[in-house]
């Protein structure tokens, strides 16, 4: 009878003293929230005073003028000014939580900092957790200013050749038929630090240009030459292609928006006008001739590779203008399509280019 009564008498202050620690940890934890409220006021008007900071460096550039220096810091003081009201009204409702609940809260996820870096998923009473899931941090920092971007390029439309002595409207090849196709990937680089209306693009690019002689014609080489000559069977169709890989370099202007926070600066050119403008120089990977027509009623298709006394370095001047990633492409090759020729032909192309 004793020894029950003793246990019972253990049991009794085991209970009161969980009691008396559970008060004390969730008066603990309020004291901590007032002090993180303090701590994120100071937070929130440093940045401040960084921002502001920077503002004035951009006038002192002459980036700015005084006019947009007074409009970009009254905008940061009234996004600082929000960042305290919210993230304050968040401190002071974690605290009445507490207070009402007497510190006894169930909650379904709970953040390890009050910067959320790190989040651990799960069930907790009274601060105890009874079950956790935590995902696998990442260590990648987020980069402050990122000044170079990447996009993978494609572009297509009508082809053709401007021929020395005569006018694009009597040119041998057909208009609509005459295609060309470009893929590739750039790199865009902002070329000031404090501004980004001036970008440096560079990059690679796979080129096929197509040509559809008009008429009954193809190409043949002759006496060092490479001429349209008629063909001796009705053709349904006379493609020549010409393949290369080039190395694009183009200057690009055009307006941004800047988004700045404590981490991170960035500035987008989404929905922005672009121009761009420079050349190309590279080499052909190969020129081909695909030509379809019956003959004793069979349909023969011949696949021609050869040179066709075409250039092997490529070179020539683009420029392409938009709104965002879909935008008006021209390309010239300074470079003739056949070397020797008694008449010089450039190719040229008109299109679209998507930036994706």
């Amino acid at each position: 009878m004793k020894t029950i009564t003793f246990y019972s008498a253990v049991l009794f202050l085991f209970l009161v003293s969980q009691v008396s620690f559970g008060q004390e940890d969730y008066q603990k934890k309020i004291e901590t929230l007032k002090i993180e409220k303090q701590r994120i006021v100071e937070q929130e008007k440093n940045a401040l005073k960084f921002e502001v900071r920077d503002i004035n460096k951009r006038l002192e550039n002459g980036d700015i003028t005084e006019k947009e220096a007074r409009i970009l810091k009254e905008e940061v003081a009234k996004q600082r000014a929000l960042n305290i009201e919210n993230r304050v009204a968040i401190i002071e409702n974690r605290i009445a939580l507490l207070e009402r609940n007497k510190g006894d809260v169930l909650t379904l996820t709970a953040s390890d900092t009050i910067y959320g870096d790190r989040v651990r998923l799960g069930l907790l009473i009274d601060g105890n957790p009874v079950f956790t899931l935590k995902p696998k941090r990442r260590n990648r920092e987020i980069k402050y200013d990122r000044r170079t971007y990447s996009d993978f390029v494609m572009a297509i439309g009508l082809n053709n050749a401007l021929i020395e002595g005569q006018s694009l409207s009597d040119s041998p090849y057909k208009i609509g038929g005459s295609r060309f196709f470009e893929m590739g990937w750039q790199w865009r680089t902002r070329v000031f630090k404090n501004s980004n209306w001036l970008r440096f693009n560079y990059g690679f690019s796979f080129q096929f240009n197509g040509l559809k002689p008009d008429g009954n014609r193809i190409f043949v080489q002759e006496d060092g030459q490479t001429v349209l000559q008629e063909f001796e069977y009705d053709l349904d169709k006379s493609k020549f292609r010409m393949d290369n890989l080039v190395f694009p370099v183009h200057f690009e202007v055009g307006p941004s928006r800047l988004k700045k926070t404590e981490r991170s600066i960035r500035y987008s050119i989404r929905d922005q006008f672009r121009l761009g403008f420079g050349g190309y120089g590279g080499f052909s990977l190969g020129t081909r001739q695909k030509l379809k027509y019956n003959r004793d009623g069979d349909n023969v298709k011949d696949k021609l590779k050869r040179d066709y006394n075409s250039s092997d370095l490529i070179y020539g001047v683009s420029g392409y203008m938009g709104i965002d990633g879909v935008l008006l492409y021209l390309k010239y090759d300074l470079n003739p399509i056949f070397k020797d020729a008694d008449v010089k032909q450039n190719n040229i192309s008109l299109g679209l280019r998507f930036d994706i």
